[in-house]
């Protein structure tokens, strides 16, 4: 079993580290939330006071942090100067690919190996251990990071060079937030066109308006599988953090040069409903806006 650093014990990586140590591994993890510490030691990780700390004597280092400017503060003030020459560094972070790209070349400026490796799936996949990593990184440090990143996920796929894994991330992330706000808005119109919500769910989810964000994640409550609509529209995947991606996908676009009206107009709705109340709730409660209930207790 590997001696593993893990720096990032929020709502994904504290389920991510606690899949580690189930496996065997070893996990020495690190964030500066007291109860996310407190947390990990319960899941059977071993607590380190600094984030350097972790990444000493560390195989391999995971890290799952808010932001592009977190994961290079991070790994240029405390990783890079505490972990061994022949360790892999694993970011599972949603970041911009420039941020992903400017990491990745520091840490081979100073001879260290390193996969971006974001995730999908949501804080219950985190949990269960049912991730699926999009991989960006040389052949031999896929190879390497594959049975660590097996021991969080379903799914482990290898997207090309460093910063590959982040494009396909926010790629994959635009497509859920532009079929989910469509999503919603074909339930708030069959509503008011006198169509039953779960009639309507059972002909589309079998039609060619089917999609993930239908069938694996209704955003009408008591219809389909079991979802965050079902609980208040609480856990699963902040609608801030879907705009935070959508952002992010077309910042990439207008570098690129692409076309993303669709994903651009989906971040404008996620922006308009993220200033107000309810940025905290799951990114499929934006229905709420779309069919006129937002503030209606």
């Amino acid at each position: 079993m590997a001696r593993i650093g893990f720096i990032g014990l929020g709502n994904m990586g504290g389920g991510m580290a606690a899949n580690l140590a189930k496996a065997g591994h070893q996990v020495r993890a690190f964030d500066l939330a007291e109860p996310a510490l407190a947390r990990a030691e319960e899941a059977g990780c071993t607590r380190a006071a600094t984030a350097a700390a972790a990444a000493t004597d560390a195989e391999f280092v995971v890290t799952m942090l808010p932001a592009g400017r977190h994961v290079l503060s991070v790994y240029q003030d405390q990783v890079f100067g505490a972990v061994p020459a022949d360790a892999l560094l694993l970011d599972c972070s949603t970041i911009d690919v420039a941020s992903a790209k400017a990491v990745g070349a520091a840490a081979t400026a100073k001879g260290l190996a390193m996969v971006d490796a974001p995730v999908s799936g949501g804080i219950a996949a985190a949990n269960g251990g049912t991730l699926t990593f999009m991989v960006g990184g040389e052949d031999e440090n896929f190879a390497r990071a594959e049975p660590i990143l097996n021991a969080m996920g379903k799914a482990v796929i290898h997207a090309g060079k460093l910063g590959s894994g982040q494009a396909a991330k926010i790629c994959n992330n635009m497509i859920l937030g532009a079929t989910m706000v469509a999503t919603c808005e074909a339930f708030a119109l069959a509503e008011k066109l006198g169509v039953d919500a779960q009639t309507f769910f059972d002909i589309s989810s079998k039609a060619s308006g089917q999609s993930w964000s239908m069938t694996s994640y209704c955003p009408v409550p008591g219809v389909g599988p079991k979802t965050p609509a079902d609980n208040g529209y609480q856990g699963g995947f902040a609608a801030a953090l879907m705009l935070k991606d959508l952002k992010l996908a077309v910042e990439a676009a207008n570098v690129a040069g692409a076309s993303v009206p669709m994903g651009a107009a989906a971040g404008a709705l996620y922006q308009a409903f993220v200033n107000g109340d309810d940025r905290n709730l799951d990114f499929s409660a934006i229905i709420k806006m779309l069919d006129g209930t937002l503030h209606r207790g």
